[in-house]
């Protein structure tokens, strides 16, 4: 399974592909950082990550797309900034057909570290091991992209199989 990971953000979006099966380490297939200026036009800003996330997709064929989900923060103005970057996340990915999952810091942080309490740098350096690299991915927001995309590989198969077998209970059957 491929897949694209991102850490929503409007100055800098992290982005992060990696190929792999559940419980085995990934293949990095590559990681960028989106950049808009802070004092550009908002509307600019979002077009400009609309059109690289597109880019990206498109490039790289995922078959999924895993973004981190928007949670409250004491800055309104960045938690704004965030919610809009990752609407544009989450609509690159079903622009192109693909299924979008969200995934909370604290779940992307147990995924790939144990501990849904980890810092960035163990998490950069779980993404680092997992993936076999040489140096650790930067800045942080790729690193985060990365691990995103290594959650969804491991937990995104079993959630959508638990989703799918709730559905057919709620529908009275099994499914065969």
């Amino acid at each position: 399974m491929r897949v694209l990971g991102i850490d929503p953000g409007l100055t800098r979006c992290g982005v992060g592909v990696v190929e792999g099966v559940p419980g085995r380490p990934g293949k990095l297939i590559g990681y960028y950082v989106v950049y808009s200026e802070p004092d550009e036009d908002i509307a600019l800003r979002l077009l400009h990550l609309d059109t690289a996330l597109g880019e990206l997709v498109a490039e790289h064929k995922p078959d999924s797309v895993a973004v981190e989900r928007v949670f409250s923060q004491h800055n309104t103005r960045t938690v704004m900034g965030t919610a809009q970057a990752s609407a544009i996340a989450i609509l690159a990915g079903s622009r192109a057909g693909l299924p979008v999952q969200t995934y909370t810091p604290s779940e992307v942080k147990a995924a790939v570290t144990g501990s849904g309490t980890a810092g960035k740098a163990q998490v950069t350096s779980m993404v680092t091991r997992l993936l076999g690299l040489d140096a650790p991915p930067r800045p942080a927001d790729a690193a985060d992209a990365l691990a995103l995309a290594i959650c969804h590989i491991w937990r995104g198969g079993t959630r959508a199989r638990i989703q799918a077998a709730a559905a057919s209970a709620r529908r009275g059957g099994v499914r065969r």
